[in-house]
C-alpha cells in the first residue's frame, strides 16, 4: 500500500507521511528524519517497515515554517535544511512527539511503539524518550546528546535527564561510525556512560571507518553498505523483541 500524508490529532497542525502494513500492524514506529525532511529516503524507510509489519509514520517537524518539505544532498539544500533546522524549538519538538506518538498508539494494534531517529531525528527520538513513554528509541548518529547551543536542545541536552529515559522503560539502540564529524568517538563514548549511570537500558554500535550518513545509500560519499545492514538487522530484531 503507498503512503499518504495526513494529519495527525489536530486539524491544522502536524501533518506526518503514513504507511500502512498490508495486513493488521504488528506495532507502530514513528521515523524521525534528518534536517532534509521527509524526502525520498526516509518515505522509503517507511516502506520497508511496512513491508516488515509495521506502521510507519513519519512526521513533518518542519510544518510551522515550511510544509510537507524534501530536501536533497546538495549543499545549497543542506543549507536550507540548517535554516528550518534552526527554526525549531526544543517544546514545540517535544509536543509534536507527543502528537506523534498518541496517533501511533492507536493506530499499532495494541502492539508497541518506537521511535527511529537518523541525526537530527536521532536527537528527538531521545529527547522524546525522556518526555514520554514508548518502547524503543533506534537511534542512527544522533546529535546533541551532551551538547547545547541549538534552539531545538534547548538548555540542557538530553542526556543529562537521562534518568527519565530509564524511568519511561524506552530501550536505546543507537549507531555511530568511529569518522563522525558531528558525533564524534568521545561523545558518543561519553553518551554511553552516561546512559549506563542513568541505569537505562541499551546498546550503542560503533562501526569502524563508518562516516555521518552510513546509512543512507543516497548519501555515496558517506555510506557504508556493510555497516547499514548490520545496523538494520539489529533495528529489525529490536522492534520483533520490544514491540
Amino acid at each position: 500500500m503507498t503512503g499518504q500524508w495526513q494529519e495527525l490529532n489536530t486539524p491544522g497542525g502536524i501533518e506526518a507521511y503514513v504507511q500502512r502494513p498490508a495486513g493488521e500492524p504488528r506495532g507502530a514506529v514513528v521515523v524521525c528524519s534528518e534536517l532534509y525532511g521527509v524526502n525520498e529516503y526516509v518515505r522509503g524507510i517507511c516502506a520497508e517497515l511496512a513491508g516488515l509489519g509495521y506502521l510507519a509514520i513519519a512526521p513533518d517537524y518542519y510544518w510551522r515554517d515550511a510544509r510537507r518539505t524534501e530536501l536533497g544532498y546538495s549543499a545549497e539544500e543542506r543549507d536550507t535544511g540548517m535554516v528550518l533546522m534552526r527554526a525549531l524549538g526544543r517544546d514545540q519538538l517535544v509536543a509534536d512527539a507527543g502528537e506523534a506518538l498518541a496517533f501511533a498508539r492507536a493506530e499499532a494494534g495494541g502492539h508497541g511503539v518506537a521511535f527511529l531517529g537518523l541525526s537530527m531525528g536521532g536527537h528527538i527520538a531521545v529527547r522524546a524518550a525522556t518526555e514520554l513513554r514508548f518502547e524503543l528509541a533506534a537511534v542512527f548518529y544522533p546529535g546533541w546528546l551532551l551538547n547545547s547551543g541549538m534552539p531545538l536542545v534547548g538548555p540542557v541536552p538530553p542526556l543529562e535527564t537521562a534518568e527519565r529515559i530509564a524511568g519511561n522503560g524506552v530501550f536505546v539502540l543507537g549507531f555511530c561510525g568511529d569518522l563522525d564529524h558531528i558525533l564524534p568517538p568521545a561523545e558518543w563514548q561519553a553518551a554511553e556512560q552516561r546512559l549506563t549511570e542513568a541505569k537505562v537500558a541499551h546498546e550503542l554500535v560503533t562501526y569502524p571507518g563508518a562516516r555521518h550518513g552510513f546509512a543512507c545509500a543516497d548519501r555515496p560519499a558517506d555510506h557504508d553498505p556493510a555497516s547499514a545492514e548490520d545496523a538494520w538487522q539489529r533495528v529489525r530484531r529490536a522492534l520483533a523483541e520490544h514491540l
